[in-house]
């Protein structure tokens, strides 16, 4: 094989491989991209509502939580909040994907939160970045870990 004929199936395979990643993701991928959002959602719900029974339906066993503060927390401290009502506003916006393998996936998402952290009345910062890592347990997909980051202008 010559080194031209080496040089054309390269570059014929880089074709195929640009025009691949090119496509839009199917339909289905879309689908569950959709569903991982509104999953992200529907915690920030559930702690709006105080809905503890959702939350335990929904966060793995050994979910860990870092917060904005920089501090770990588990499943049972995240439940606590929830149930004491800790978070008093949540706006999720500017969602992506994206997907690990098919049994994993990482939501980061911007919101709007008013939550207390800490001793009172000390607040969370008002606006975050969160990333949600979903897990896919048999047919549900679970939370297995949040972590937040204060949003601050760039000086």
């Amino acid at each position: 094989m010559t080194m031209r004929s080496i040089l054309m199936m390269m570059g014929l395979g880089l074709a195929v491989v640009i025009h691949g990643s090119a496509q839009a993701p199917a339909s289905g991928d879309a689908m569950l991209e959709q569903a991982l959002i509104a999953n992200s959602k529907a915690v920030g719900e559930a702690q709006l509502k105080r809905d503890v029974a959702f939350l335990k339906s929904t966060l793995t066993d050994d979910f860990v939580d870092v917060r904005s503060e920089g501090k770990m927390h588990d499943r049972k401290d995240f439940i606590d909040d929830a149930e004491d009502g800790s978070v008093t506003e949540f706006s999720l916006y500017k969602p992506r994907v994206l997907m690990i393998d098919e049994n994993a996936a990482m939501v980061t998402y911007d919101c709007i939160i008013k939550m207390t952290e800490g001793d009172a009345p000390n607040l969370a910062p008002r606006y975050q970045r969160i990333s949600d890592l979903w897990i896919k347990q048999g047919e549900q997909w679970r939370l297995k870990f949040q972590q937040a980051t204060a949003s601050r202008p760039v000086d």
